[in-house]
C-alpha cells in the first residue's frame, strides 16, 4: 500500500477567485490517494529581505517555512505575468530558500503547471520557476508538461471544471503521485 504525501500547493495568483485558485482546487479533487493536496498562502509574505530575516523572522515567514517544511513534496499553479512567474512566487520561492543552507524545498518532489486565459498557457512562467527549483534541489516532474491555455473557459459559470478540461488535469495529477512515490522512495 502507498504512504499518503502531504503535498504544499503553491498558487501564484493572489485573487481569491483566480483561475489558478480554481485548477489548484480541481487538482485537490481529482488528486491520486497517495496524494494529500494543501494549498499554502503567500500573499502575507513581507517582500524578502535579509534586514528582516534575523533571530525573529516575520511570523508570515516562518509559518510559510514550517508549512513548506512540514509537506513531503510541492505543487506550483502559476499564472503568467510578462514572461515569467509572479512577483508573490517569485518572493515565496526567496522567502523559502533562506536562511542560506536552510531551504524549505531541498528534496521535495516537485511539478508545475501554468494556467493562462491566453493561448501560450503560460510556458515562461512554467520554465523560469523550474530553473528556480532546480537550483533549489526540487527534482521537478519533466513529464507530462502542464501548460493550460484558454484557461477562462476550464470552468463554467457555478465553478465546474468543464469535461474537456479534466483528462487533462487528470493525466497531470495521476502522473505527479507517482512521480512523488518514485521519489520518496529514493
Amino acid at each position: 500500500m502507498s504512504n499518503v504525501y502531504t503535498v504544499a500547493v503553491i498558487v501564484g495568483s493572489l485573487r481569491e477567485a483566480s483561475i489558478n485558485r480554481k485548477v489548484a482546487l480541481a487538482l485537490a479533487d481529482l488528486a491520486p490517494a497517495n496524494l494529500n493536496l494543501k494549498i499554502v498562502e503567500i500573499r502575507d509574505l513581507p517582500l524578502y529581505s535579509e534586514d528582516i530575516d534575523g533571530a525573529t523572522p516575520p511570523a508570515a515567514y516562518s509559518t510559510f517555512r514550517q508549512e513548506v517544511r512540514s509537506s513531503d513534496a510541492v505543487l506550483f499553479v502559476t499564472p503568467e505575468y510578462n514572461r515569467s512567474i509572479p512577483a508573490p512566487m517569485k518572493n515565496a520561492i526567496d522567502v523559502g530558500s533562506r536562511p542560506y543552507g536552510k531551504a524549505v524545498w531541498s528534496g521535495k518532489p516537485g511539478a508545475v503547471i501554468s494556467v493562462s486565459p491566453g493561448a501560450v498557457g503560460g510556458f515562461g512562467a512554467n520554465h523560469h520557476l523550474r530553473q528556480c527549483m532546480v537550483f533549489l534541489d526540487v527534482p521537478m516532474m519533466q513529464q507530462p508538461e502542464a501548460y493550460l491555455g484558454g484557461a477562462g473557459s476550464a470552468f463554467d459559470e457555478s465553478g465546474k471544471l468543464s469535461d474537456s478540461v479534466k483528462p487533462f488535469l487528470q493525466k497531470f495529477i495521476d502522473s505527479y503521485g507517482k512521480w512523488v512515490e518514485q521519489h520518496k522512495k529514493v
